[in-house]
């Protein structure tokens, strides 16, 4: 059975695009959101950056968490969400859950962005790295019927406004 949650709003993207950053300008804001759960398992040590077994993981908590708030009614922010664990070599369970789990046709997606990119212990990926991923989201996110919405190359406050405004007229 599909859960369909047009009051669920999806950021996702490349590493380092500024995604959290805006995540918390929107909870700043008022904004009901919904932290992404790849940095903290890797912080945790559960699994390392890129690696399957962090795709795995976090699927499982993303799928828990996006069925668990199935009856919230509020619209809500995803920092990343259950799509962002599929790639091409994902499991059958994956790809099913992110067919029948769907957020917002609108999808907020910040474009890579070499002057705010920046590694650290948890981010290992290179700007090349982010490039790809930006690319394979975007397949991605077509290929599972959303409408990609590039955010400006702005700052976490401009962006919001962005997101904010999109939102209200959707």
């Amino acid at each position: 059975m599909t859960i369909d949650k047009p009051n669920f709003f999806l950021l996702t993207g490349g590493p380092g695009v500024g995604k959290t950053t805006l995540i918390e300008e929107l909870r700043r804001r008022g904004e009901r959101v919904v932290e992404e759960t790849h940095r903290r398992i890797i912080r945790e040590g559960r699994a390392k950056s890129g690696s399957a077994e962090l795709g795995v993981l976090a699927a499982q908590e993303d799928i828990a968490r996006f069925e668990a708030m199935k009856d919230v009614q509020t619209r809500v922010f995803f920092d990343r969400g259950v799509i962002d664990s599929v790639t091409r070599q994902a499991p059958a369970w994956m790809w099913a859950a992110a067919r029948r789990l769907r957020y917002n046709k609108l999808v907020f997606v910040p474009p890579p962005w070499r002057k705010i990119y920046a590694q650290d212990a948890e981010r290992r990926q290179t700007f090349e790295d982010c490039l790809a991923v930006h690319d394979a989201i975007q397949t991605l996110l077509q290929k599972l019927d959303y409408r990609p919405v590039e955010l400006p190359c702005a700052t976490a406050s401009e962006r919001a406004d962005f997101v904010l405004a999109a939102v209200d007229k959707a």
